[in-house]
């Protein structure tokens, strides 16, 4: 990666100077900084109720679940569109995203961090928290706070 753009994500996500930063493409490069970015970038784009569900030691699809939500299907479409950009600015190459098509739904892949994106009634309908609260802890995102291990508990 060009120096400059290392320098840039660096600073523009508040990692440390001594943070390596990976060249090629794979599953959270750098120890919780792809789910720190990902829950930044959702909070700089308006989502709203940001839950990470942490599925380390739980499931092989991911190691954490962020669930938001968005206040329209346009907004929901933003919200991904803008998260895609962020990743693949952040080194991630083959991000999948499914759902663009409707909006009301949204499941943006990125590797060891999954990513769902609702409308409000969408959402609630499907209760994705209430589904893995028996397998996982789900934590609210409190934008106040600089790393994802120091989200505040939901219970």
């Amino acid at each position: 990666m060009p120096t400059a753009f290392v320098s840039r994500l660096k600073k523009e996500y508040a990692l440390s100077e001594n943070t390596p930063m990976a060249t090629i493409e794979g599953p959270d490069q750098i120890d919780g900084e792809l789910h720190k970015m990902i829950l930044v970038s959702l909070d700089d784009d308006l989502a709203q109720e940001i839950v990470t569900i942490s599925l380390a030691g739980k499931s092989a699809i991911a190691d954490h679940m962020v669930i938001a939500t968005g206040r329209s299907k346009r907004h929901v479409g933003a919200l991904a569109d803008h998260l895609q950009r962020k990743l693949k600015e952040f080194g991630l190459k083959s991000v999948r995203t499914e759902g663009m098509s409707s909006c009301d739904w949204v499941l943006v892949d990125a590797g060891d961090v999954v990513v769902h994106l609702f409308r409000e009634e969408v959402r609630s309908f499907y209760d994705l928290e209430k589904m893995w609260a028996a397998e996982a802890i789900a934590m609210t995102y409190a934008p106040n706070q600089k790393k994802p291990g120091a989200l505040g508990s939901n219970a």
